[in-house]
């Protein structure tokens, strides 16, 4: 159920539909949210640094000999710095005043990025608002329409209380994420490449915090808008987050969506790039790993591949038309040796062969890595109707001598045209696996000989029996239902015959 201030936030959009499809408008409504977010959140913490001094921070900065000073406090303890004249509270007056202030906010951008180089905080802020075009074409024709429309948007937005001074608040965070969902669901097939839907983020991040209050670091290699990484902090607390995203919009959203949810530019480190053919974290491991990859993306299958660490051990690599084993050997290769890693894939990787066979099979009967096979609902994701499996690895397991696999795809509820995995339905599979319990027509332990008997094929309908017998049909009631209704049938054309009579019209030929 969304809140007032999410819905709020959400019809904003109705300013820019229209003139954009969701995935264009949701860069502008995330970015001035994000623009708002910092200016305010700069000076609420300036202001209250002052307090002391009985001043406010555009009162102080007036003092030239405090300027550089409150500069230096705001970009260790920020990681950026906006002058008042670039304060969000300062564009407003001036749309008050009719001024134009696309070049206001042009600089105000800049100022952001800019005051954050040569510092820890750069990468966290570089390009950042590169996504919210100014100039585009589609916010008007003329400038004095674009200023307009930006002016509208920017005058709604600040209609609304953020309810920043509650530091210990994620309201604005969780409704950030809301909006994030909302353009995902508008944006269909396009938003596959920055969400994945809260229900099955929320499995992945129990079961790799499960029996953990607390976590050393999580990574992301495929992070999209980072909602799968900021669910792990829900489930546990972790201290620093790590992604890597190849499309330049949805890495600049998830950057965002970190800072709103109150996670300091110093405890993540989200990078920019394709992760297997140029991995920013290589040299890492991690507590827990996650992912939901790009569905059998394409990838290069170079040689050079073969002598990676990542790979070379497996003897074979994955396939160039389908990546998704790819993913799973850079994923284990960044996961430490106590940690967990789940990972949504589509069903295929259960049981292809060739390369992905010998891969598959090098896993379970060499490194006995596989934890547990889950098969998801078809129709969970926007963009793809395919169901899907969520594999879960481990590389020092408690259970090594078994596989449980378990069969969720029947139990969901239908919402409009999407699958949606209820409360009960997540308690039931995070239950299930955390006691690797056996449920008739649900889970199984599948034994490793039992895994090598059926050659390493993992279709989870090989080891969960989910077939359901049909009551035995009784012959002589089904002769006497059609006794019955021929009975029925005679009368009827008696009575119409009958009618045909006192009308004096021809009867139809099978009633003479």
């Amino acid at each position: 159920m969304a809140t007032n201030l999410e819905t709020k936030l959400f019809a904003i959009a109705d300013e820019l539909r229209g003139n954009m499809d969701a995935n264009e408008y949701k860069n502008y409504i995330l970015g001035f949210i994000f623009y708002r977010y910092l200016s305010e959140k700069q000076e609420t913490f300036l202001n209250k640094q002052l307090t002391k001094d009985g001043i406010t921070f555009q009162k102080a900065f007036e003092n030239e000999k405090m300027r550089e000073k409150l500069e230096k406090l705001s970009i260790k303890r920020l990681g950026y710095f906006i002058t008042p004249e670039h304060l969000f509270s300062t564009i407003i007056d001036k749309i008050n005043t009719n001024q134009t202030i696309r070049n206001d906010l042009r600089e105000a951008f800049n100022e952001i990025t800019n005051s954050a180089q040569g510092k820890e905080s750069e990468n966290d802020f570089e390009n950042l608002f590169d996504d919210v075009d100014l100039d585009s074409t589609k916010l008007g024709k003329k400038d004095k329409d674009k200023n307009q429309k930006i002016s509208t948007v920017l005058n709604l937005l600040n209609e609304i209380d953020f309810e920043l001074e509650n530091e210990e608040s994620d309201i604005l965070g969780d409704a950030y994420e809301y909006l994030i969902s909302q353009f995902a669901s508008e944006a269909g097939k396009k938003a596959g490449e920055f969400y994945t839907p809260q229900e099955v983020s929320k499995i992945l991040a129990k079961i790799v915090t499960l029996g953990k209050d607390k976590i050393k670091n999580v990574y992301d290699p495929t992070c999209g808008s980072g909602s799968l990484l900021l669910r792990i902090s829900k489930e546990a607390r972790v201290a620093n987050f790590y992604g890597q995203e190849l499309n330049t919009t949805t890495f600049n959203m998830a950057r965002m969506n970190m800072i709103l949810h109150g996670v300091k530019y110093n405890d993540f480190d989200i990078r920019q790039g394709d992760t297997l053919e140029d991995p920013q974290h290589k040299d890492m491991r991690f507590d827990a790993v996650v992912a939901n990859p790009p569905f059998s993306a394409k990838w290069s299958a170079s040689d050079d591949f073969n002598d990676d660490p990542r790979f070379s051990a497996y003897g074979k690599l994955a396939p160039k038309s389908k990546a998704d084993y790819a993913f799973v050997q850079h994923m284990i290769y960044q996961l430490n040796e106590s940690g967990t890693m789940a990972v949504v894939l589509p069903h295929g990787v259960l049981f292809r062969g060739a390369a992905e066979l010998k891969i598959r099979r090098y896993l379970i009967e060499e490194k006995n890595y596989l934890d547990a096979v889950i098969g998801m609902p078809a129709n969970l994701f926007y963009g793809t109707s395919i169901p899907t499996c969520v594999l879960v690895f481990k590389k020092c397991r408690e259970d090594d001598d078994d596989v449980l696999f378990i069969d969720a795809s029947k139990e969901f509820e239908k919402v409009k045209t999407q699958n949606k995995l209820r409360p009960e339905d997540i308690d039931k599979i995070i239950n299930t696996y955390a006691n690797r319990e056996e449920i008739e027509k649900y889970s199984h332990k599948a034994t490793l000989e039992e895994i090598e008997e059926n050659d390493f094929n993992l279709n989870i309908p090989r080891y969960v029996d989910t077939f359901e017998e049909e009551e035995p049909i009784d012959l002589d009631e089904v002769v006497d239902e059609l006794e019955k209704i021929e009975a029925e049938m005679e009368k009827v054309d008696a009575e119409i015959k009958k009618y045909c009579d006192e009308l004096g019209i021809r009867a139809p030929i099978s009633l003479r």
